[in-house]
């Protein structure tokens, strides 16, 4: 009910006209049955833009840290979340990774829509990163299609950092279904989670018009902050030797 009100109510219409998206190859969003919608992730805006406008309900897979905040804050912040279809998942790898995969196929299970950020995180430059294999993982074992998703101004309207986003016009574009079950028992072999995953990064690209960067956007991101605070101290050695 909390997300119906949430969807048709208060915060789609809201992020309409903010964003006053421009939607293009809805169609290919199956009207029934199970599927995944794999998309880049440029904003903190992306997880409530895209499921604004899919007619069906979109479950996310989100990061944990959005439902485990302290205080008031947090409570709220983890209320919202769950109240919106998001489930909460582990990124640190190993087991986690694991875990997050069975809670995204029982959601495909029940045959609805699953969302998900092969990329693992937000972007922090703009550009389209190396695809994690869970999304493979995914689709093979529970034999649905993946529709690769593209979103197209959320970079420039609310980058990572900024708490409220440019009212601009953003696209909302999505691909054609992709069939892997060509894969069909090959979910435990590293080369054809790396193949599917690849052809859904590719796809997303071809959408998106990102540049793209063979590297995960996390060791990326952790590269950047390195760099930026190794910046920071020559200069202040700088300063101080002036």
């Amino acid at each position: 009910m909390f997300y119906q009100v949430l969807k048709y109510l208060l915060l789609g219409p809201l992020l309409r006209l903010v964003f006053r998206p421009r939607i293009e190859g809805l169609d290919h969003v199956p009207a029934e049955g199970a599927a995944i919608i794999a998309g880049n992730h440029l904003s903190f805006a992306d997880h409530f833009v895209m499921p604004a406008i899919v007619p069906r309900r979109v479950t996310f897979l989100a990061k944990a840290e959005y439902f485990t905040g302290p205080g008031l804050k947090g409570r709220l912040t983890a209320a919202f979340f769950r109240g919106v279809g998001q489930i909460p998942v582990d990124r640190s790898g190993g087991r986690a990774s694991q875990a997050a995969i069975s809670s995204g196929l029982a959601v495909l299970r029940k045959g609805r829509l699953l969302g998900i950020y092969p990329e693992g995180t937000r972007s922090h430059d703009g550009r389209l990163y190396k695809g994690r294999t869970g999304v493979a993982s995914m689709a093979i074992k529970a034999g649905v299609p993946v529709v690769p998703c593209a979103m197209i101004g959320t970079f420039e309207a609310q980058p990572t950092g900024r708490r409220l986003p440019r009212i601009m016009r953003i696209t909302i574009r999505f691909g054609a279904p992709l069939d892997f079950s060509r894969y069909a028992g090959l979910e435990d072999e590293r080369h054809a989670l790396r193949a599917v995953t690849d052809e859904i990064m590719y796809e997303i690209l071809a959408l998106s018009g990102q540049e793209y960067v063979d590297t995960y956007a996390g060791e990326a991101k952790a590269a950047a902050q390195a760099r930026a605070r190794a910046h920071g101290r020559r200069g202040h050695g700088k300063e101080s030797a002036d």
